[in-house]
Parts: C-alpha cells; sequence; structure tokens
C-alpha cells in the first residue's frame, strides 16, 4: 500500500502563489512518476502537471509558465509551485503517483483563489 499525503491548500487572492506538496509513504519502491490534477465545482478532473524520475515534465496548457512540478526523489515528494493564480485555478489538486503498473491518488487538497 501507498499513502499519499498533501498540504498546502488554502485560499490566495488572484496573482498570488500557493506551493502545494505531496509525500508518498509505506511501499514506495518502484514509484516512476508523480503528476498532479484537479477538479473544479461541477467539472470533470482534469491534468495539470507531471514528472517522472528522469526529472521529465509536462504541463497543461492553462498553467504554462506559472507552475513548476518537481520531485524530490530522496523523499517520494513531489511539489507544486503555483504563481500568477487567477480564479480559474480554483479546484481541487490531487497528488497521483504511478508505481510500475499501479496508480494511486491522494485525497485532495482544495485551492481556492479571489478575485
Amino acid at each position: 500500500q501507498v499513502q499519499l499525503v498533501e498540504a498546502g491548500g488554502g485560499l490566495v487572492q488572484a496573482g498570488g502563489s500557493l506551493r502545494l506538496a505531496c509525500a508518498a509513504s509505506g511501499n514506495t519502491f518502484g514509484i516512476n512518476a508523480y503528476g498532479w490534477y484537479r477538479q473544479a465545482p461541477g467539472k470533470q478532473r482534469e491534468f495539470v502537471a507531471t514528472i517522472n524520475n528522469a526529472g521529465i515534465t509536462n504541463y497543461a496548457d492553462s498553467v504554462k509558465g506559472r507552475f513548476t512540478i518537481s520531485r524530490d526523489n530522496a523523499k517520494n515528494t513531489v511539489y507544486l509551485q503555483m504563481n500568477s493564480l487567477n480564479p480559474e485555478d480554483t479546484a481541487v489538486y490531487y497528488c497521483n503517483i504511478n508505481r510500475f503498473t499501479a496508480t494511486y491518488w491522494g485525497q485532495g487538497t482544495r485551492v481556492t483563489v479571489s478575485s
């Protein structure tokens, strides 16, 4: 089993910044990629960013240039630095990991951006 614990969500004004963190624990051997997804009220969950153990990153067009994903492999922790936030970024953000062929999800952390 793998547990994912997320932190860093909260309320921020438009133009502000937040940094999310997601730490994996338990049977972490074999983790090869981390990702962030988000789900806004009334909408489906969408891709935000991913990073693999080689440091290769991928971003949704909506967050390119504003968000940065990074990983500390030794700590099995992934981060999402979010800058220039706007109300459209308001959502529950979910941490995701790939371990071999299995996928795990965190419980989500809420980000609210006020105008």
